[in-house]
C-alpha cells in the first residue's frame, strides 16, 4: 500500500540530515568529550600551542547547561567573529552528573577560569574562558612553594617532566634561529632582549633542567642567569601576602574542601572572602571589618559548600594560575585531556608543520 505523504524534497531532506547532526553533535560534546586547542604555552613542554585534544566530560561527570540560549558547538563568540554567540537571559541551575572519578593530584584538567585577568568581562560560568593547567594540589591540601620547588602537605612533589623556567642568557652574538631550534627551542621559548649596559646581547629562555645544561654547554653562551621575578607585573593571590610571598616561595595555602570549616576573621576572609562571596551559592554576602554576613546573618565560623583546587601551568614562569587568580571551584571543572589527535607547529615549513611524533600521543 502506498503511503499518501508527498516525497520530501531535496532540501528538506538536507535540512533535517543537518539539524539531526548538530543535535547529536551537541549532545556528544556536552555529555562525552570535546575537542580543544592549545593557544598558549602554559603548559610546554608536557602541551605545545597548536596540540588538538580530545578532552572527557564523563571522567568527573559531564555538567548540565547553565546557559540554554546560544547558537550550537560555539563558545562565547560566533566562529570567525567577535559576536557574542549567547544570551544571558535565561540561567538554569547547574548539577554534575554522575562520573568515574574526582580529579586527582598531579594531572592536567580542563576548566573554566574563575577569574580572567585578561578579560574581566563576567561571562556565565559555562561560558567562562577554557584552560588547561595541571592540579598541583586537591581540596584540603597545604601547598608551598619554597625555591621554586613545589611541597603539598610538607612532602615535595614529583615535578612534570616537562617542567620549564625562565632565564637570562647572555651571548657572544644574536643568534640565528636555526641555532635555537637545534636546541629545541620554538618562538614560544625565547625572546631577545636586547643589549645590556656591557654592550652583550640578553635572550630570555623558557627551558626545560635538560635544555638548561644544553644551553650551559654551548661555546657562544656567555652566562645563564635566574631572572629575580617572572616579570608578568601581575599580582599574587591573595593580595593580602604580595609583600611576603612571591611566584618562586609562596605559601603555605590550605585548599578549601567541602565541609572544612574556618573562623571567621580578617586574616582568613581576606584569603577565602572571595570564594565565598562568588562560587559558595549564597543570596546575600556582606564582607566588612572582619566580619562576614550571610543572608543577614552574623557568621563567627565558616563551613565550605564544595571542593576547590590549586592550578598551574608547567611553563612555571610563563602561566597566570592559581598563583594569581586562586581556587577553582568543582563546579568550574570540565574534563581530562585523554590524548592529541593532531598537533600543528607554526614555525614549521611545510614539510614539517604537523608534529607526526606528537598524534596520539597520551596526556599524562
Amino acid at each position: 500500500m502506498k503511503s499518501n505523504q508527498p516525497k520530501k524534497s531535496k532540501l528538506r531532506e538536507w535540512r533535517e540530515s543537518i539539524i539531526f547532526a548538530v543535535v547529536v553533535a551537541t549532545l556528544f560534546r556536552w555529555s562525552i568529550a570535546e575537542a580543544f586547542v592549545i593557544p598558549t604555552s602554559s603548559m610546554e613542554n608536557s602541551m605545545l600551542v597548536g596540540d588538538y585534544l580530545f578532552v572527557s566530560k564523563f571522567h568527573y561527570g559531564s555538567r548540565t547547561p547553565r546557559t540554554p540560549l546560544q547558537i550550537p558547538l560555539t563558545h562565547q563568540k560566533i566562529w570567525g567573529t567577535e559576536i557574542q554567540s549567547y544570551l544571558p537571559w535565561i540561567q538554569l541551575p547547574s548539577y554534575r552528573l554522575p562520573g568515574l572519578r574526582k580529579v586527582k593530584r598531579g594531572e592536567p584538567v580542563v576548566f573554566n577560569v574563575p577569574k580572567d585577568l585578561l578579560d574581566p568581562t563576567e561571562s556565565p560560568l559555562d561560558l567562562k574562558t577554557y584552560l588547561v593547567k595541571r592540579c598541583v594540589a586537591e581540596a584540603g591540601d597545604v601547598l608551598k612553594i619554597k625555591d621554586k620547588q613545589l611541597f603539598i602537605n610538607g612532602e615535595a612533589s614529583i615535578n612534570p617532566e616537562g617542567l620549564k623556567y625562565s632565564y637570562l642568557v647572555q651571548t657572544k652574538d644574536q643568534l640565528h634561529k636555526r641555532t635555537l631550534s637545534s636546541l629545541g627551542l620554538d618562538s614560544e621559548d625565547y625572546m631577545f632582549l636586547g643589549n645590556n649596559s656591557e654592550n652583550k646581547l640578553v635572550y630570555r629562555m623558557l627551558l626545560t633542567s635538560k635544555q638548561l645544561e644544553e644551553v650551559k654547554s654551548q661555546a657562544f653562551v656567555l652566562s645563564v642567569e635566574e631572572p629575580t621575578s617572572n616579570g608578568s607585573g601581575t599580582p599574587l593571590f591573595p593580595l593580602t601576602m604580595n609583600n611576603k610571598w612571591t611566584d618562586k616561595n609562596y605559601g603555605p595555602l590550605q585548599i578549601p574542601a567541602q565541609g572544612m570549616s574556618i573562623i571567621v576573621n580578617d586574616s582568613t576572609l581576606s584569603i577565602y572572602g572571595e570564594i565565598i562571596e562568588k562560587y559558595e551559592g549564597h543570596e546575600t554576602v556582606i564582607i566588612n571589618d572582619g566580619q562576614l554576613i550571610l543572608d543577614g546573618k552574623n557568621i563567627s565560623t565558616y563551613k565550605f559548600q564544595q571542593d576547590y583546587y590549586f592550578m598551574m601551568g608547567d611553563n612555571r614562569d610563563n602561566s597566570l594560575d592559581s598563583r594569581y587568580w586562586g581556587f577553582v571551584p568543582e563546579d568550574h571543572i570540565l574534563g581530562k585531556p585523554l590524548f592529541i589527535w593532531m598537533s600543528l607547529d607554526k614555525d614549521g615549513d611545510l614539510l614539517h608543520t604537523v608534529r607526526w611524533s606528537r598524534l596520539f600521543n597520551v596526556i599524562e
